[in-house]
Parts: C-alpha cells; sequence; structure tokens
C-alpha cells in the first residue's frame, strides 16, 4: 500500500503534517477530514515518487530491535490491562512510537484488526519483527481473554533472550578484538618490518641464523602473495556460507559447533535454557504442547538441536515421552531429561521447564565467564610466543654481532 505525504489546517488553524498509507488519493483526504484536518490538495503526494523517492542499500535499511518490540509488547499490555480497545491502543502506540518501520507496521496491524482480523493474524503478517513463538502467544491469549498477562509474559521472555545472547556475544568480542588487532600487527610486520631487516642482513654476506632466514623466507612468501591468501579466505568464507545454506552442510556444521571443546559445552546451556525458556512460556500460555514443540524447535538457532525436538515432537503424537527422544539425541544432559520426565509425570512440565531454564540460565552465566577467564592467558600467550618469536627472531643477528664484538 503507498504512502502519501501530506500537509493540512486543523479547525483552529494549526498547520499540521506527517504520512499517512491509504490504497488511493481519494482515501488519504477521506482519512483527513475523519481526523477533522483541512487537507491542502497541492501538498499531498505520494511517497518515493521524483526527488521523493528513498534508496535502500540492501542489508542496511532500518531494522526494529528485540528492546523495541519489548518496549510496544509492555506498554501494549499496560493499556489493555487498563481497559482500552485493541484499536485504541495500536493507535496510540503508532503515535509515540519512534522508529518509523515500527511505526508503519503497528499502522498496518491497526488497519489489520479494524478490518475484523485477530490481533494474531495481523500480527502473522510481519514475520521478520514478530516471529511464530510472539503470533502463538497472542492467539493463546486472545482465545483465552488474558491477552494483557500474556504480552507481560512475552516481554519478559523478549528481554531475557536478549540478554541471553548479548551475555554469548559479549564474551566474543574482547577476543575478537585481540585476535584482529594480533592479524593486522603480524601482517605489518611481514609486509614492511622485516623485508627492511632482510636488506640489511642481506647487505652484510654473512649466513643468519635459522630462526631468522625462517621468518625472511615466510615474509618473502607473504608479500609474494599476499592477493592469493587474501583471495583464498574470502572464497572460504563464501563456499562455508554456501555450504551452511544447505540441508546436509548446516546440519554438520552445527553439529560440529557443539563438538567444539569449551565454546560447544556453552552452546548446548544456550540451547537447554533457550528450549526450555520457550516451553514453559508456551505451554503455561495454553499453546499445545505439539504446537509448542513445533515453534520451539523453529526457533532453536541449531539444526541439531531442532531435529532432537522435533524427534520429541513425534514420539509424544505416538502417545509416547518427550523424555526419551531428548536423552537418545545426547543434546539435553540426563539431569534436563530426567525433570522433564518428572514434570510429564506429576502434570506440571511447564513449571518444571521453568526450573530448567533458571538453573541453565545460571550455568550459561558460569560457562561465559570461565570462557571469558580461560581465553584471555591463552590469547595473550599465543600472541607473545607469535610476536615475541618474530622480534627475537629478527635481532638475533645483532646479538650474535655483539657477542662477536
Amino acid at each position: 500500500m503507498p504512502t502519501f505525504l501530506w500537509e493540512g489546517k486543523t479547525a483552529q488553524g494549526k498547520a499540521m503534517k506527517g504520512e499517512l498509507e491509504a490504497p488511493s488519493l481519494e482515501a488519504v483526504f477521506a482519512l483527513l477530514r475523519d481526523r477533522r484536518i483541512r487537507p491542502a490538495p497541492s501538498r499531498i503526494r505520494e511517497k518515493g515518487t521524483g526527488l521523493e523517492r528513498e534508496l535502500s542499500i540492501p542489508g542496511l535499511g532500518e531494522k526494529v530491535k528485540p528492546k523495541e518490540v519489548s518496549l510496544f509488547t509492555r506498554q501494549f499490555a499496560t493499556m489493555i490491562d487498563a481497559g482500552l480497545p485493541i484499536v485504541q491502543c495500536l493507535n496510540i502506540l503508532t503515535e509515540q512510537s519512534e522508529k518509523k518501520l515500527l511505526r508503519n507496521t503497528i499502522r498496518s496491524i491497526q488497519r489489520d484488526v479494524e478490518g475484523g482480523s485477530t490481533l494474531a493474524d495481523a500480527l502473522a503478517k510481519h514475520p521478520k519483527i514478530f516471529d511464530d513463538l510472539y503470533v502463538n502467544m497472542v492467539q493463546a491469549g486472545e482465545a483465552g481473554g488474558v491477552l494483557n498477562t500474556i504480552l507481560n509474559r512475552v516481554a519478559l521472555f523478549i528481554e531475557k533472550a536478549t540478554k541471553l545472547k548479548k551475555k554469548v556475544k559479549g564474551a566474543m568480542i574482547y577476543p575478537s578484538a585481540i585476535i584482529a588487532v594480533a592479524v593486522i600487527v603480524v601482517a605489518i610486520l611481514l609486509v614492511f618490518v622485516i623485508p627492511v631487516f632482510a636488506e640489511l642482513y642481506g647487505s652484510m654476506g654473512k649466513a643468519l641464523p635459522v630462526p631468522t632466514q625462517m621468518t625472511i623466507n615466510i615474509s618473502n612468501w607473504f608479500v609474494a602473495n599476499w592477493y592469493f591468501m587474501f583471495g583464498g579466505l574470502i572464497g572460504i568464507v563464501i563456499a562455508l556460507r554456501v555450504y551452511y545454506q544447505t540441508e546436509q552442510g548446516r546440519m554438520n556444521i552445527d553439529r560440529m559447533m557443539l563438538r567444539l571443546p569449551i565454546v560447544g559445552d556453552l552452546l548446548r546451556k544456550v540451547a537447554v535454557a533457550r528450549f526450555s525458556q520457550n516451553m514453559a512460556i508456551l505451554l503455561s500460555s495454553g499453546v499445545p504442547i505439539l504446537d509448542g514443540l513445533a515453534i520451539t524447535a523453529r526457533t532453536a538457532g541449531n539444526r541439531v538441536v531442532e531435529r532432537a525436538i522435533m524427534d520429541a515432537r513425534v514420539s509424544i503424537s505416538q502417545g509416547k515421552t518427550v523424555a526419551e527422544p531428548l536423552r537418545e539425541s545426547k543434546i539435553f544432559p540426563p539431569m534436563v531429561c530426567q525433570m522433564v520426565a518428572v514434570g510429564e509425570n506429576t502434570g506440571g512440565l511447564d513449571g518444571m521447564l521453568r526450573k530448567v531454564a533458571e538453573l541453565y540460565e545460571e550455568e550459561v552465566d558460569d560457562a561465559v565467564a570461565n570462557l571469558t577467564a580461560l581465553m584471555e592467558p591463552m590469547i595473550m600467550v599465543i600472541l607473545g610466543v607469535v610476536l615475541g618469536g618474530l622480534v627475537i627472531s629478527m635481532y638475533l643477528p645483532i646479538f650474535q654481532m655483539g657477542s662477536l664484538v
């Protein structure tokens, strides 16, 4: 639906302007009159035409952050709890939203709801902002008449998921930055510094120590073939990305990630915490267990974990338990499988999963702290060996000359 830029005046003569999504120019005039605004026909035009056309670069467009979705959800729940109709809530949220993309999305949802759609159906039209988990929980809240409670749970879930993701990313920032700086420093030494020493030592006409000669040979090879190396790295990255897009490739890479030392254990704990959080909140919101498992599988973020959850879904559809396929997958720890089995037997699976989620959130915190504490000295040792080795190898001839003198 096109967006129109408009200008007009209120009944009191106050000048106003803004944007409206409407099927036609006539609809814009009708909407403005409904708002008691007198439009200026010469100042109304379709956005994105002529000089108003907006250029968008793929990957650099506006995005709605989880924090903004969480804030929207909290405010929505508060207004519904205060007794305001859904359409009025959406209208208020549209006006106060600062982000253009979110504002236009809420306006579109408002129009769909006014047209007779359910809130869940309207949200489902915007999957990049509201995922399956969000939509299904809203659907359950609408059916049960507890939409405000469900929205508060959704907001809490988004905040927890965002916090969990930030912890894992935060643990990777420092070592990644150090490694990147180290690679740049080593490249500068190999390309600019070592050739100067090589030229100096070459004029001496004496045999160089083995470490020095090896370093010079590496530098010469790097200077002569850096573009092959750079192109090879880009080619490997592209090949891995293409391979990861295939079903088997994603399965193999995700399985390899889970088997990595230290990092694999962290990823496994994150997967268990995410699964437990998602299932607990879906079951407590009234979503059927089969639908909950399907939604949780799609939001797992790892194809191996996704397959394990889908196997559990097949198992329970055949009248069996959820715990058995989780145990057979070897992804979920035995304690988690036991707690799930106890929850199934006692009819309190959602409460048991909530306890598992709380436990593994703490486990993730400890794992992130341990990973950070372990990686820092390891990186320092590696950097010391590499950079120190380069420097010492280039100064060995000078030390030898000093001893001869």
